[in-house]
């Protein structure tokens, strides 16, 4: 006979219970693996420049793309795909970036990390304005 005592029927029950909670933990750590969070390989065309307001950001979440337009009117771009675990950033507060899978933060004006776990700042972009359109690309 084994030393161990057999697992009660509440213990089994409550470890079946929690496999799928553990299991998403992990997938959530992981990253993403589809080509949402691909970075920009060639110039996309955004939208309106006025889109963007003075002091303001706006936050592209098909291509993954940020821009911000200081008081001055300088356009800036990052990439949005956070620099911790891959996840694409979907929320803009402001000209604060939250990334949805492990709460970093990210200034969209700078790119620098404001909240950790991320500590690698965000991937700038170019920007420019074709025709009235923004866009933007990778950098050269």
């Amino acid at each position: 006979m084994s030393a161990r005592p057999a697992a009660s029927r509440r213990t089994v029950l409550r470890g079946v219970a929690l496999t799928p909670v553990a299991g998403l933990g992990l997938t959530a750590c992981g990253g993403t693996t589809d080509d949402s969070a691909a970075p920009l390989t060639e110039p996309v065309e955004l939208g309106p420049e006025s889109e963007v307001a003075e002091d303001g950001a706006k936050l592209y979440r098909d291509h993954n793309v940020v821009v911000s337009r200081s008081g001055d009117g300088t356009l800036k771009a990052y990439n949005t795909v956070c620099t911790h675990a891959g996840c694409p950033i979907n929320k803009l507060d402001g000209t604060k970036l939250v990334c949805p899978c492990h709460g970093s933060e990210f200034d969209a004006t700078t790119g620098k990390v404001l909240r950790e776990p991320a500590v690698a700042p965000l991937k700038p972009l170019t920007v420019e304005v074709r025709n009235g359109t923004l866009v933007a690309g990778p950098q050269v």
